[in-house]
């Protein structure tokens, strides 16, 4: 009964899919007026690494698992110094970050300035929805850790705030 009442926007789910694709997600789930739709990545790739992994011990099992363990070590270091800041404003939800209200208009902030808790320090775009970040704590603006349309993830740093 309730899929006649709710259409499903073809749009929206394609809209999803190049989300998981722009930010390199797993799944994106969203739920709007009772209507719940999941996007996903398929995991065929997962599985066929498993048994090669479990055949090469025998023949090969120390040059694989160094070049992946080599390749991981690397990927956390370069990200640790981006969500270093302890007192950095992270971003609450995955989608677009825009540092104007409009294109070519003057920015929310810039290094330097005074902010309130509360102020509007840029604006994540997700879903075609604009989403204010604000301050949350009175103080200056030591760094702005992101560019203008650059793609986000949750919980990641985006203006360093003392």
């Amino acid at each position: 009964m309730s899929t006649s009442k709710t259409k499903l926007d073809a749009g929206l789910v394609r809209e999803l899919a190049a989300i998981l694709r722009e930010a390199d997600l797993g799944e994106v789930e969203v739920e709007h007026e009772g209507l719940r739709i999941r996007v996903s990545k398929a995991t065929s790739m997962t599985p066929p690494p498993a048994p090669a992994i479990v055949q090469a011990p025998i023949a090969a099992a120390p040059a694989p698992v160094a070049a992946p363990a080599a390749a991981p070590a690397a990927a956390p270091a370069a990200a640790a110094p981006a969500a270093a800041p302890s007192n950095a404003v992270t971003s609450p939800m995955v989608g677009t970050v825009y540092l104007s209200p409009e294109p070519g208009a003057k920015v929310f902030v810039n290094v330097g300035d005074k902010v309130k808790k509360g102020d509007t320090l840029m604006l994540i775009e997700a879903m075609k929805t604009f989403n204010p970040v604000t301050a949350d704590s009175d103080g200056t603006v030591k760094e702005i850790l992101v560019s203008d349309s650059q793609p986000v993830e949750f919980g990641e740093a985006l203006i360093v705030v003392e």
